[in-house]
């Protein structure tokens, strides 16, 4: 199987396209791949065969920052190969003309693009994407070259590159410059040297109407900012609770940077030895499995799950089943919690100096964990006209009707509070038959409520029935009534709700940073008594990721 891209197309927010770039072949243009992409309804699947083509084409979509990416292969190609190229193109682009990624830097900037373009693939084949290899061999303009373009003017500034004589005169000097490694640029300095890691995990939770969880799952990333003179050999160590069976349980599926020595981390799991990439990248990405054990399992509880809030739906309230109370159960605890930065809050470089602050893995911080940015989404079914009488306990709550969902929003000091915050609705179903003729007629029909009425009834009868057995029939029948609607409004209640936040400072997982060495055995170019400032992040958010069935 082949691994050719024929060409790269790139489409604003008004489908125009801006960017067509053929590596090979003579794919299709612009104009014709599009309507057979926006043929499909959303949300559109991001490989779509099309067989109606000549040849027979493979189309692959990206979607990003309202930018639409499309590549062609007309040849049996590697799915995830040429998604994976359009992430690369994503990443290199935001890299170097900055992110945002907007239309109009793309089109501003459309000489850097093409060389861009041109260096990861030649020919179709996926050859250069790593951002400081490109930088070696991607000219990018300087200001007195923008300036003098634009009056009409040749750009003769000096190029902010290296020259090809200092690149021979690295290449005749190697301890000063290091290895060739296709990640790192040559001969990098830096006046400040800085090392950061940001451990970011976003949580999937599933759980049942009664609470057992059905699947809990959290996904990591290792963010990792290497500002750093030389070529530094680093050593990133992990850990977690229950030791190295616990890190090899918490750490699944992992998957790493191409500077990260493989045979080191399998020998030792939780080191991570490597030379990094000058600037921020991602160094590592895992599963985590949160679920508890099956012993577990017959005693649940949310604390198990370590997860520092709860929701639960109560629905078909009232006298005819039109609420529905939705309680959130904030905890406020946080297992394992590590400090939020294992040192100081990063400062500007100005207060930083030389960068010769080397604080001390584990150290307490005086900030704790505390949650943020919470919010619970109610989906309401469509057939549901509005929702009303709104009333939570804490925050705020609105409903959207064009959307059909309820949004509950805690602000911060709302949040920090444990206890069970409250939020209970009404819902207004749909028109009958009658109260649209009834709305249509400008009167609303108060007999249908009170009861049938019969025409031949005689109002001066005599003979009356008595009080107590006429008010029992009638409350029989208020109340076989209400069951009706109650049994009719269950259709209208939320099947489910979901719940998002952030907390900063603490990981489900577990996982925490040990340490980061420098190997000055292996490393060139450091510089002699060079202590870079370290500082660890930790981040867990959930976007809706909490889902309760109800």
């Amino acid at each position: 199987m082949s691994s050719a891209v024929e060409a790269v197309y790139i489409f604003n927010q008004n489908n125009d396209c801006i960017l067509e770039h053929v590596y090979r072949s003579r794919p299709p243009t612009a104009r014709t791949l599009l309507p057979l992409y926006q043929k499909y309804p959303k949300p559109r699947p991001s490989v779509i065969n099309l067989p109606d083509l000549n040849p027979p084409t493979i189309l692959f979509s990206l979607i990003h920052a309202n930018l639409l990416f499309l590549s062609t292969a007309s040849t049996d190609v590697e799915p995830l190969f040429v998604l994976e190229f359009l992430h690369r193109i994503v990443d290199v682009l935001e890299d170097f003309i900055g992110a945002p990624l907007l239309a109009n830097k793309i089109e501003s900037s459309y000489d850097v693009v093409a060389q861009l373009l041109g260096e990861m693939c030649d020919a179709g084949s996926v050859c250069n994407t790593e951002p400081n290899a490109l930088r070696d061999n991607v000219d990018i303009p300087g200001w007195m070259d923008k300036l003098l373009g634009g009056v009409g003017l040749p750009g003769n500034a000096p190029s902010t590159l290296p020259s090809r004589g200092l690149k021979q005169q690295l290449q005749l000097n190697p301890s000063t410059s290091g290895p060739a490694i296709p990640w790192r640029r040559a001969n990098v300095r830096h006046t400040s040297n800085e090392l950061y890691v940001d451990i970011l995990e976003t949580l999937h939770v599933t759980l049942a109407p009664s609470g057992r969880p059905l699947a809990a799952i959290a996904n990591g990333s290792i963010a990792f900012t290497s500002k750093i003179s030389g070529v530094p050999d680093l050593l990133l160590t992990l850990s977690a609770s229950g030791g190295k069976l616990g890190l090899e349980k918490a750490i699944e599926l992992p998957v790493f940077h191409p500077c990260v020595r493989l045979a080191r981390w399998k020998e030792r799991p939780g080191e991570l030895s490597f030379v990094p990439p000058d600037g921020k990248f991602m160094l590592a990405g895992y599963e985590v499995d949160l679920m508890p054990s099956v012993h577990d399992l017959n005693s649940w509880s949310n604390a198990k799950l370590q997860l520092p809030l709860s929701i639960e739906v109560d629905k078909s309230l009232g006298q005819v089943g039109t609420e529905f109370e939705v309680r959130l159960s904030i905890h406020n605890t946080f297992p394992g919690a590590a400090p939020s930065s294992l040192a100081p809050p990063r400062p500007g470089l100005s207060s930083r100096g030389s960068g010769t602050s080397t604080p001390v893995f584990g150290a307490s911080s005086s900030s704790s964990p505390m949650l943020q940015d919470v919010v619970v989404t109610i989906p309401i079914p469509i057939t549901v006209r509005n929702v009303l009488d709104l009333r939570p306990s804490r925050g705020e709550a609105y409903f959207t009707a064009s959307e059909s969902v309820v949004e509950w929003r805690l602000p911060s000091k709302a949040a920090a509070s444990p206890g069970v915050a409250t939020l209970r609705c009404t819902i207004v179903g749909p028109l009958t038959d009658d109260e649209s003729d009834d709305l249509m007629n400008g009167f609303h029909s108060d007999a249908a409520r009170a009861g049938d009425y019969d025409e031949n009834e005689d109002a001066y009868q005599s003979e009356r029935p008595e009080p107590s057995k006429a008010s029992t029939a009638r409350d029989n029948q208020q109340d076989s009534r209400d069951d009706r609607k109650v049994t009719q409004n269950a259709a209208l209640m939320p099947s489910s709700a979901s719940v998002s936040f952030s907390v900063k400072g603490w990981l489900a997982s577990g996982i925490k940073v040990d340490g980061i060495v420098i190997d000055t055995r292996k490393s060139r170019g450091l510089g002699e008594g060079v202590k870079p400032y370290k500082g660890v992040k930790y981040l867990t958010v959930s976007r809706k990721g909490i889902e309760t069935r109800c």
